[in-house]
């Protein structure tokens, strides 16, 4: 089995390249969705969660409420690293799992995590390939915009906050096996796709 870690820069597209890999015959899992259920109430990373950043963050029926939790961590009390060394442990653990789990299954698959925070969390070693995604600038803030139904002015902001989070393109870029630049039309994007799954798989087979 061949491990795969997908990331990019915020709104750079990595989802849509994901669903490309995955249409031609990947495995993939989101390290959003990952985390989403282990911030679901009766997990343990719930329980830390609410222990660090209070019950400000709940919604009525006791769910996080993600915009709120997002405040917290990356508005004015700068608490992102405290929020991720309570969520990534816990994400990498379960992705490990799944791609043994994968490997197991199929022992020629291609196993791909998305994930924005691969190089920051320190966890591109477990993997085989590292793809990174980007896109122009101007393109980020659009998509954020649209994504939210918020302004140009608003998804700017938005973009900056999240990025002070997160390494430059360029720094990504080094690091990276595969580059996807996905600031063209879907075409482009889509062949770029092909031509490194099949490098990828070609590699699988040697």
């Amino acid at each position: 089995m061949i491990k795969v870690g997908l990331t990019g820069g915020i709104a750079s597209g990595k989802s849509v390249v994901g669903e490309m890999f995955v249409r031609l015959g990947a495995q993939l899992v989101q390290s959003d969705e990952v985390a989403h259920s282990l911030r679901e109430p009766g997990q343990a990373v719930y329980d830390k969660i609410v222990e660090a950043f209070g019950t400000g963050i709940l919604n009525p029926d006791k769910t996080i409420n993600r915009a709120k939790l997002a405040e917290a961590a990356f508005g004015a009390s700068h608490r992102v690293a405290e929020l991720n060394a309570i969520v990534h442990p816990a994400v990498i653990a379960y992705e490990n799992k799944w791609m043994n789990e994968i490997g197991a299954g199929d022992p020629k698959a291609i196993a791909i995590i998305e994930a924005a925070l691969i190089l920051e969390a320190g966890a591109a070693e477990r993997f085989d390939y590292l793809i990174v995604v980007t896109c122009r600038e101007g393109q980020r803030v659009h998509r954020m915009a649209r994504r939210l139904g918020i302004s140009e002015e608003a998804a700017k902001a938005e973009v900056t906050r999240r990025m002070a989070a997160q390494w430059p393109d360029a720094e990504k870029i080094k690091a990276a096996d595969f580059v996807i630049d996905n600031s063209g039309s879907m075409e482009e994007t889509e062949q770029q796709v092909r031509e490194v799954y099949a490098k990828i798989r070609s590699v699988d087979q040697n």
